[in-house]
Formats: structure tokens, sequence, C-alpha cells
């Protein structure tokens, strides 16, 4: 994939030299990362890599024990508060009141943020994320994916220039997770930054422009899917019959869509 913008501005995010411990556990060594403006980058990692250490840092949850880190210019330690008007952060699991419709939900993070007309902000985001039909339904009635897509949209208002998903796919079945793609390809082909962690290998070669492998509390590899690529030996050729995967299978049979509303 190629980023759906190219800038010659300064990347939206540069991490240099960052490192964390708890205690005497060690999870950041030394991590180093340049992310794109408008490019979808891709953290990979296995559980314990760092991956959710260096999103919080990024976001200011936590303080790096040494190294620097920036987001749209901003530093994270000197200048958090300007890095939090410019980032949103979507976690592992949707934070959606389920209480309240989709419609009540992005109006009420509306007004937490201050944004004129949160009437308004909320219909045009139902619309974008296919998810009018279901606008004043109380959310706990929706599907896992339906409500990640409503988790991303709240993420949204404000119109932050960098977002950031950590395993925005993670306990989603195969439908919800092509509707979290689908909607991620549709942040970057408007121009949005993201930056997504993930431990699918299959979600990082869909979506990513570049990927870093964090383990160990260090960046060990870095680059498009090609480059990561051509550090293994040339392939052997080799011909078999190709047979669907359990996820097309399942699809197929369930004559799922790529999106529900």
């Amino acid at each position: 994939m190629t980023p759906a913008t190219t800038s010659t501005t300064a990347p939206a995010i540069t991490v240099s030299g960052l490192r964390k411990s708890f205690g005497d556990n060690v999870v950041l060594r030394g991590v180093d990362l340049t992310v794109q403006r408008g490019e979808i980058f891709a953290l990979l990692g296995a559980n314990g890599a760092g991956k959710t250490t260096t999103i919080n840092v990024l976001s200011t949850l936590l303080r790096p024990d040494a190294g620097t880190a920036t987001v749209a210019g901003h530093d994270v330690a000197a200048d958090a508060p300007a890095v939090r008007r410019t980032i949103s952060l979507t976690g592992q699991f949707a934070a959606v009141d389920e209480i309240l419709t989709g419609r009540e939900n992005l109006e009420l993070v509306a007004r937490l943020r201050r944004v004129p007309e949160p009437r308004r902000v909320a219909t045009g985001l139902l619309e974008r994320f296919g998810l009018t039909e279901a606008a004043d339904r109380r959310s706990g009635t929706y599907s896992g994916g339906m409500k990640r897509r409503l988790d991303i949209a709240m993420s949204l208002v404000g119109a932050p220039s960098v977002v950031v998903l950590d395993e925005p796919t993670t306990g989603l079945d195969p439908q919800g997770r092509l509707e979290v793609w689908a909607t991620i390809r549709d942040l970057a082909d408007a121009g949005t930054t993201i930056l997504l962690t993930t431990q699918y290998l299959d979600e990082a070669e869909a979506l990513a422009h570049r990927i870093a492998i964090l383990h160990g509390g260090t960046i060990i590899a870095n680059g498009t899917l090609a480059e990561l690529t051509a550090l293994f030996p040339p392939t052997t050729v080799e011909y078999v019959e190709k047979k669907p995967t359990l996820e097309e299978i399942f699809l197929a049979i369930t004559g799922s869509e790529t999106r529900e509303s």
C-alpha cells in the first residue's frame, strides 16, 4: 500500500531512544520510530513486547524514563496538553456507553470536547460510519463490529490529526474485523495518520503502509511489507492447490457483507 496523502512536512510521530521501566521490569529499551503524516503505521509485537507501553507514552498516559517522543510537533513530556488536543486514542476494548444510543454517545463526546453543534457532528459521523439506521438504538444492542465502528467514530470528534488504535479488532468475529478494516482504510483515505498496534499479522499486511516489529523492548525491523519480505531468502516456486481460508469459508457460508448497520 501507499499512503493516501504524501507530505513534505514534519512527521506526525517521532520517537527516539524511548525507555520505560516498571521497577525492575524493563519494558522499553530504546525504541526508535517515525510515522509520516497520512499513513497507516502498524506496530507488531507479542504480548509483553511493549506495544501498549509505547502507546501510553505517546498519548501522555505515561512519562518515559529516557528518550524523546513528539506527536504533531509537540513533545509528549513537555507539552502534554497540546498532544492530547492533537490525538485520539482508541483502546483494546470499545469505550461505548451501552445505555446510551449511538447518537447520544457521539453527542456526549462532542460536548465534553466543547465541539460546536454536537448533534450535527454526531449526524455526520453516523453517516460516515454506516450507523445512521442504528443511530437511535441503545448501543448495547449493536454487534461487536458496530460498537467498534462507533468507538472509532467517537474518537474522531474534534477532527484529530493522529488516531492511535490499540489492537482495535481484539475479540471481534471475522465480519467485525472486516468492518473495522474498512473503517481504517476510509480514515487513511481521508488523510488521517493512524498508528495501529496489533498481534494479527494478516491485519498489518492488509492495512499498513509501513510496519515495525517490537520485540524485547526494541524495534528489530522496520519498513514496508516489501522491504521486510526482502530480509528473507528468496522463495522457491511450488505449484500447489490453493484452498480457501477459514475466514473466507466462514464469510461465504454466512453470506456476510463487509459492513452492516
